[in-house]
């Protein structure tokens, strides 16, 4: 690894010379790579970015092929997905390893995200990082719902018809929205085509768009570390930070050890459950879409079923779509709801850190009560752990401006 640094750092011939006189490779390499200083304090909580990148290569790939024998008409799509899983060469692994790719896609992000809440990774001066972030997730659940329809199944039928619907709630606009949306007057072979469109064309590329800005500006003001604390500010003589190690071959090497472990569970899963109970394939989905038989309970793919269940708390279908709507782009205004001095939770005092927690469980209590039956009790628990969920955002400014804190080092430990 120290080899291939050395070579990238001094200056080149014969072939290579060719290439950076013609496109800046070695100064792209030594901006983003062998010269970008990260903190030698890393710990496996900073993988999950790099997870997610490897998940969106083999999203990419895999719907590259997958999109090759699929046939985007409301009366081939369900046959054409079933011909890839029986009849096409490695159709099966290839459609199972997209299956579960979109929700290990959304364990790594949520996970990333929780770790920028561990540490602050959304406070000044990185506060732009947080919104492209939040931008990338926005889209990827854009694009989970486009690809959620495209099975043409049971329950990819009937879980856009409830969730397209809610845009009627909307005043005024909702009807037209909504018929804008399906580009007919219900789901059908039109809006199949669209979601089509959108889900291998469209969103991809925004959110490969939004991934290449994402990582340019954390690279710009460098990363966060679990002490919270900025290496730019301790440089030595030579202008490089006292606690940065280069992030290639220091950084890399450890990612690759977590991406060898990520990949084992990945395929582990993909081979022994990629069904995972229902979770990551519905059973009702094994069943082609039929407009006159309403499934006994509509329920989205587990990443949604938080929000989903936000939606079914409240009896109004328009609150209940404000309050869906609000409780997605709440965490987009977390740089300016904390007004805690210090970033990491290292530092922070007890009610932050008693907030989170009330925050996590209240997460993956909605995300199971989404699941469930919305009736009785399930409801109940619903409103209960909703108002958890929005008290987590309304109460940070309070909480964490008389939150006490403890005394942040000088260099990170």
């Amino acid at each position: 690894m120290a080899r291939i640094e050395a070579e990238v750092g001094k200056p080149q011939g014969g072939f290579m010379k060719w290439i950076d006189d013609r496109f800046p490779f070695t100064k792209t390499m030594k901006q983003h790579a062998t010269e970008y200083y990260a903190s030698k304090n890393f710990n496996w909580w900073y993988i999950f970015g790099v997870l997610a990148t490897v998940v969106l290569v083999i999203q990419l790939v895999t719907g590259i092929f997958l999109t090759m024998n699929y046939k985007p008409s409301a009366a081939d799509a369900f046959a054409s997905v079933e011909y890839i899983m029986r009849d096409v060469e490695w159709g099966w692994l290839i459609r199972y390893m997209h299956s579960t790719g979109a929700s290990f896609f959304f364990v790594v992000v949520y996970l990333h995200m929780f770790r920028a809440m561990l540490y602050g990774s959304y406070k000044k001066p990185r506060e732009l990082i947080w919104i492209i972030g939040m931008l990338i997730f926005f889209v990827l659940m854009a694009e989970g719902f486009a690809g959620y329809l495209l099975p043409w199944g049971q329950m990819s039928y009937w879980g856009a018809q409830v969730i397209i619907s809610l845009f009627g709630a909307i005043p005024g606009i909702g009807d037209a929205l909504v018929e804008f949306i399906r580009g007919d007057y219900s789901i059908s072979d039109i809006t199949l085509n669209r979601f089509f469109a959108l889900h291998v064309i469209v969103l991809p590329l925004l959110l490969i768009g939004l991934v290449f800005v994402h990582i340019v500006a954390l690279h710009h003001v460098g990363s966060n570390n679990p002490d919270g604390i900025e290496i730019k500010e301790h440089k030595g003589p030579d202008g490089i930070p006292l606690d940065g190690v280069p992030f290639h071959p220091h950084h890399t090497s450890k990612d690759l050890i977590g991406i060898i472990v990520f990949l084992m569970i990945f395929f582990g899963v993909v081979f022994f459950a990629p069904e995972m109970g229902g979770l990551f394939l519905e059973h009702a989905n094994f069943e082609p879409a039929n407009m006159t038989a309403t499934p006994e309970h509509i329920a989205p793919v587990w990443y949604y079923t938080p929000y989903y269940a936000i939606l079914r708390a409240v009896p109004s279908k328009l609150w209940g779509f404000v309050l869906f709507a609000i409780a997605v782009v709440l965490p987009l205004f977390l740089p300016w709801l904390d007004r805690c001095r210090v970033r990491s939770i290292r530092y922070r005092g007890w009610m932050y850190k008693t907030a989170l927690t009330i925050f996590v469980i209240s997460f993956i209590a909605l995300g199971w009560l989404g699941l469930q039956p919305a009736e009785g009790i399930y409801v109940r628990a619903a409103q209960f752990f909703s108002v958890l969920y929005f008290l987590f955002f309304i109460l940070m400014p309070y909480y964490t401006t008389i939150d006490k804190t403890k005394p942040v080092p000088d260099r990170v430990t």
